[in-house]
């Protein structure tokens, strides 16, 4: 087993091989360690993260895989070789084969050789002198061949078990049309196999099985398997109404196995009936905590699985199911072994226009009968995203603090179906602000409406943001980490980087409704200031390329500008996703600092 541990400044990778004492360690230092996946019996590949200047202005957080041999050594770095190909800031694997010799798949750039090919704008071909090419490389030398160039609409392929690309996906740069495309073994041509219609329909296509020859499909409340060979769709299972569904992938076999929809918890619809039996016998042992499979050897008799519950934090077993034994490999947490941590509950609410709105409510631990603790609302960011039942360092660093917090899923976030998800579009600085006022009233009789918070991170930070200068009223202090001040500043920063016409930016308006400047304006916190009493905290990362750190100094200068109080924290070192321990520290002592002058507890 690969092992992925350490504190943000001691990272490292160990190598543990099952019953033998001996375990070779490689120190990756103070690095930004991501994942890491098996190539082949003898590699293994770490995911690093790592920032780089490109001139006095410009910086960029790049990621590249390390080969790491079973002895703990580093064999080499994926595409090194390649020079082109070192200007993509992402390198995402698509496959690997376990050989001998084995193999990786993964993404890479070269020169667009020649006009022509699928490219569905005449005037853009060979003009933009490069496009996505299927790279293979040797995870010994980490040196690769070309074994696909794709076109200027080109941005992913899915391969069979034998490592053949069959499947290949287009978004069009000027339609921002979807689109996947199947070809058949050999050199036979790419042809149309579904058609998304819009950039957004990305997000329907589920994956490609090697063993069926299908991809999969989201339709709605359901999920339908297309073989590349033609004939009628296949609908999997039965439909979900009000979720969407969602396909776990064993990525040995390249199939799916097994659909996932839920409210308050996953629920797991197996489709691969031996991985479901060992999950059911898991379950068992672990009544109040979810069971995810992480991991597990070819022959399917061990299993790396994480454990995890909002009150729980995660925690890694090893499962043998020949032996029927189950071994401890390490906690996420090993410091909260013994803490008392507080309860959360799913509890639904009817916002002000109807809609039914589910969110999870933190209380306290040890909160005495009759008490009504202050309240921080903590929406997630995204907002396409939602809230899980896994524990939550922030909402529990809170509770601890004797707050009560409240995870509204407002409308717009994922997993509760396409209307759902829909129905956020345009409503940033509206309906979206709207259910998390409506979820203060809603749990009024177990927190103290009259005292409340409101933080977040990402979007989350924007509805902080949001919250404080909208509804001034509500809120007694807010803190954004990480979040946006100036929408129509977010749009400027999204088109330096992606291009005014880029399906990205195009995604962009549609969440953001008809963006128009006055629409972006009356919603944009930093244009706002003037309506808000509340302290604000504003917590930033120095290399967050995500939500750049100007969109919290813009806020900080308006405050400055009207007199407003505000803190403003950078982290050094920091990028969006609060990956290194330190900063994470860093950020919830300013939060605990800013909340207990501001909204203090009792509790």
């Amino acid at each position: 087993m690969a092992i992925l541990g350490g504190t943000s400044d001691k990272r490292y990778v160990s190598i543990a091989t099952i019953d033998d004492p001996n375990m070779p360690v490689l120190l990756l230092g103070e690095a930004e360690a991501i994942s890491l996946r098996w190539a082949g019996n003898d590699h293994v590949l770490a995911r690093m993260g790592y920032w780089k200047k490109d001139g006095p202005r410009l910086s960029y957080r790049y990621e590249r895989n390390l080969a790491i041999t079973t002895e703990a050594r580093v064999a080499a770095r994926m595409l090194e070789n390649d020079d082109f190909s070192q200007y993509l800031v992402r390198q995402p694997v698509f496959s690997t084969l376990a050989g001998p010799p084995a193999s990786v798949f993964l993404l890479g750039l070269a020169p667009l050789e020649a006009s022509g090919g699928m490219d569905t704008r005449i005037q853009r071909k060979g003009t933009k002198g490069w496009a996505a090419a299927l790279m293979k490389a040797d995870p010994a030398t980490g040196k690769a061949v070309r074994i696909e160039l794709g076109d200027s609409d080109t941005v992913s392929w899915a391969l069979n078990a034998a490592g053949e690309p069959r499947v290949r996906l287009d978004i069009d740069e000027l339609t921002h049309r979807f689109s996947v495309f199947s070809r058949g073994a050999g050199p036979r041509k790419w042809s149309l196999l579904w058609d998304g219609s819009d950039y957004d329909s990305r997000r329907q296509y589920l994956g490609y099985s090697s063993p069926e020859d299908a991809i999969y499909i989201a339709d709605g409340d359901r999920i339908l398997r297309k073989p590349l060979a033609g004939g009628p769709d296949v609908p999997v299972g039965e439909p979900l109404a009000g979720a969407s569904p969602d396909l776990f992938w064993d990525y040995r076999r390249l199939t799916p196995m097994a659909m996932s929809t839920g409210g308050e918890r996953r629920t797991l619809h197996w489709l691969d009936s031996e991985l479901g039996a060992v999950h059911a016998s898991l379950t068992k042992v672990f009544k109040d905590r979810d069971v995810w499979f992480a991991e597990w050897s070819e022959d399917r008799t061990r299993f790396v699985i994480w454990t995890t519950a909002p009150s729980s934090p995660p925690a890694w077993y090893l499962f043998d199911k020949s032996r029927k034994e189950l071994s401890p490999l390490g906690d996420e947490y090993p410091e909260l072994k013994d803490a008392a941590l507080g309860q959360t509950s799913w509890i639904t609410y009817k916002a002000r226009d109807g809609l039914e709105i589910p969110a999870y409510l933190t209380l306290p631990p040890g909160l005495a009968a009759g008490v009504k603790p202050p309240l921080v609302v903590l929406p997630h960011g995204g907002p396409t995203m939602r809230d899980d039942y896994v524990f939550d360092y922030v909402a529990q660093f809170l509770a601890t603090r004797g707050y009560a917090v409240l995870q509204p899923q407002f409308r717009g976030s994922w997993g509760f179906g396409d209307a759902f998800e829909k129905a956020g579009w345009g409503e940033w600085g509206g309906k979206m602000q709207t259910d998390l006022l409506d979820g203060i009233a809603a749990v009024a009789d177990k927190a103290d409406a009259g005292k409340v918070c409101i933080v977040g991170a990402s979007f989350g930070g924007y509805a902080a943001l949001a919250g404080a200068t909208m509804h001034p009223d509500a809120y007694k202090c807010a803190a954004s980490v990480a979040g946006i001040s100036d929408l129509g500043l977010m749009l400027e920063q999204q088109w330096r980087t992606s291009g005014d016409d880029s399906a990205k930016v195009g995604e962009l308006r549609t969440m953001l409704g008809a963006a128009d400047k006055g629409k972006l304006n009356a919603t944009s916190p930093a244009l706002l200031v003037s309506k808000t009493t509340a302290p604000v905290l504003l917590v930033h990362g120095d290399q967050d390329t995500v939500v750049p750190p100007q969109q919290s100094q813009v806020m900080a200068n308006a405050l400055k500008a009207a007199g407003r109080p505000y803190e403003y924290v950078v982290l050094p070192g920091e990028n969006h996703d609060m990956t290194r321990s330190a900063t994470r520290t860093q950020m919830l002592q300013a939060l605990e600092s800013f909340l207990a002058k501001n909204l203090p507890a009792t509790n």
